[in-house]
């Protein structure tokens, strides 16, 4: 009787990772797990009910999960629904399935944004742990000096405790390229603001490794499976240290005690 389930590495070849060969020389090679345990060629898998991994990173196989890129525009809230009527991020995106934003950005700061229903993905991407770079075009007033661009590098002091330090370079007379890691609100905003630079102007332009110059504002896409695996990759766990290594014949073999140099 067949187990149930589907070939490992058929599931590996449709959530984008590659030909079956590819899938079979990663499951080879250890680099797959299913629900914790290390996959061989011939385990068979549930993609809706199996957690399945690949060097740490969680695969989106399951069906009907869906990831969005948005370049949200000024005056839209990213919210569900808004008491006071206001517009919000998924009224843009289809209305089916249903989909939260991964994060937020204020009503007056435009750029990249991320909707999905995949919430383990969601919680991770916003995880501190993890350190996702968010990087962001801030318009100021003023000219902002060598020693403000300084300050917001070391990190400043704002009411709710200082500031991590960001990568920040001057890109014009009134405009800042600020990368930061943390997620506080209104963060950027407040930065500028206490080295005397109020922000007329934020957009985000990048996520982690995501961005596109070519979405305007209020237009939305999906994410291809190159950008959702590079996503996962960047929130994936470090990869548990494999003990041994492998034989000629492909087995892994391990050192007796005082056989190797120390």
């Amino acid at each position: 009787m067949t187990p149930p389930g589907e070939r490992l590495q058929k599931i590996l070849a449709q959530a984008g990772l590659g030909s079956r060969r590819t899938a079979e020389d990663l499951i080879a090679d250890g680099r797959v797990t299913v629900n914790g345990e290390v996959a061989t060629l011939g385990t068979r898998a549930d993609p809706e009910t199996d957690a399945i991994e690949v060097d740490g990173a969680l695969i989106g196989v399951k069906q009907g999960l869906v990831h969005y890129l948005l370049n949200k525009p000024t005056g839209v809230v990213t919210t569900a629904s808004d008491p006071q009527g206001r517009p919000t991020v998924v009224e843009i995106v289809p209305p089916e399935p249903r989909v939260y934003p991964v994060g937020r950005l204020d009503a007056d700061t435009e750029g990249l944004l991320i909707l999905t229903n995949d919430g383990d993905l969601a919680h991770r991407l916003t995880h501190p742990s993890f350190g996702v770079d968010k990087e962001y075009l801030a318009d100021v007033e003023g000219q902002p000096t060598r020693g403000a661009v300084r300050r917001l590098r070391e990190g400043v002091a704002l009411d709710d405790g200082p500031t991590a330090p960001a990568k920040v370079s001057l890109v014009g007379d009134h405009t800042l390229r600020i990368t930061i890691h943390e997620g506080r609100n209104r963060q950027v905003r407040r930065m500028c603001d206490a080295v005397g630079h109020p922000v007329r102007r934020l957009v985000r332009v990048r996520i982690g490794s995501l961005s596109d110059r070519r979405l305007a504002p209020g237009e939305w896409r999906e994410l291809t499976q190159d950008e959702l695996r590079a996503l996962e990759r960047a929130v994936a766990p470090p990869p548990a240290k494999r003990s041994g290594r492998r034989s000629g014949d492909g087995r892994r073999s391990t050192s007796r005690p005082g056989s190797g140099r120390r």
